[in-house]
């Protein structure tokens, strides 16, 4: 039986398209227009969903002078964590009116809540789904939580190891509704194409028995394209209207012109996986005409000799199969026969 997930209607497994995420992130650069502006450039992409990370800096982390809480290098070299998740949280006054236009506009929007109080925030939004970022995967409280709402569940995999995956796995089985999506993702931002190591995304739906995806962080689409076609059901991409304009993650997201390709790419991929066949296509009927087969390149006298001198194996069709050759070599013309015309058994003595 084909594993499947089903969100706001749609269904996400093997047998269906894959489901497009575009996450929105930080990159409204705290601006409420710019976020409505992203949701209505995300829409017109084609995605399937859109994304947002519900927080605030005093619920993902706290404000402290203590080193662990410095980053260093990369893109957010010199920020603290809680002055990074200032300037990158969606205030939470924003999301009903980020959920009221996605739903004018036709595409389904849901969130990554990082405590109790975002996940109570978006039940009051019905939101249709959750997602469990890859850094939060080990804080089974809060999976518990978020599956104890009853709807499906997509989990990033980020820098966890298989027993920490099933322990997330289990948790959300034990408190949820069973549908659950797992994202192989590279927790680096951005992530080289040489750590993308997209063969794990099939082996990750067997391992743990559920839908699989990508969590792509890496620049361009080919990560993302090649999961889908090792089997891939989700791909969850990053996305800005301008990188130029700067933002939390622009520096690893796409353009609404790249991310319109990332769909029509990952779609036409998954068409291209079709199944496995070694019957003619009816779509190939009319190109057999143009098969090679056996034609006559000289005029032949009645009673000549066939030979590799008159006889020949040439497109189009409409002839002798190539494979007849050896059975009609050396055999006698039985009435005369034209240059140009299709070699035919009735032809040969």
């Amino acid at each position: 039986m084909t594993l499947e997930v089903t969100i706001a209607g749609r269904k996400i497994g093997a047998d269906h398209e894959p489901y497009i995420i575009c996450e929105l992130s930080g990159n409204h650069n705290g601006s409420l227009d710019r976020a409505l502006k992203m949701i209505d450039a995300a829409a017109d992409t084609g995605c399937d969903a859109i994304k947002l990370q519900t927080y605030t800096a005093d619920t993902i982390t706290m404000k402290s002078d203590r080193p662990e809480f410095q980053l260093k290098g990369g893109l957010w070299d010199g920020y603290s964590l809680y002055d990074l998740y200032q300037e990158a949280h969606t205030p939470w006054d924003w999301h009903p009116a980020l959920f009221e236009r996605a739903k004018a506009r036709g595409v389904t929007l849901f969130s990554s809540p990082f405590d109790n109080t975002a996940v109570d925030l978006l039940e009051s939004l019905n939101a249709p789904a959750y997602k469990i970022a890859s850094f939060e995967l080990v804080d089974l409280p809060l999976v518990a939580y978020v599956a104890q709402q009853g709807k499906p569940m997509i989990m990033s995999t980020g820098m966890a190891n298989a027993a920490e995956i099933d322990a997330a796995v289990q948790t959300a089985r034990k408190f949820g509704s069973g549908e659950i999506i797992l994202l192989h993702c590279v927790s680096e931002y951005p992530a080289n194409i040489a750590d993308a190591n997209v063969r794990t995304v099939p082996d990750l739906g067997a391992k743990f028995g559920c839908v699989s995806g990508l969590s792509d962080h890496t620049f361009g689409t080919a990560a993302s394209v090649a999961s889908v076609a090792l089997g891939g059901s989700v791909i969850e991409k990053h996305f800005t209207l301008a990188r130029a304009d700067g933002g939390p993650d622009s520096g690893f997201s796409l353009e609404p012109a790249e991310f319109t390709a990332l769909v029509r790419d990952c779609k036409d991929a998954w068409k291209a996986l079709g199944r496995v066949h070694y019957e003619t296509l009816g779509t190939e009927q009319g190109s057999k005409t143009f098969r090679r087969s056996l034609y006559v390149v000289k005029d032949i006298k009645a009673g000549e000799v066939l030979t590799n001198d008159n006889i020949r194996s040439i497109r189009p069709g409409l002839g002798l199969p190539p494979s007849r050759l050896w059975h009609v070599l050396g055999k006698t013309a039985s009435r005369d026969i034209t240059r140009g015309e299709p070699l035919a058994m009735d032809m040969i003595g």
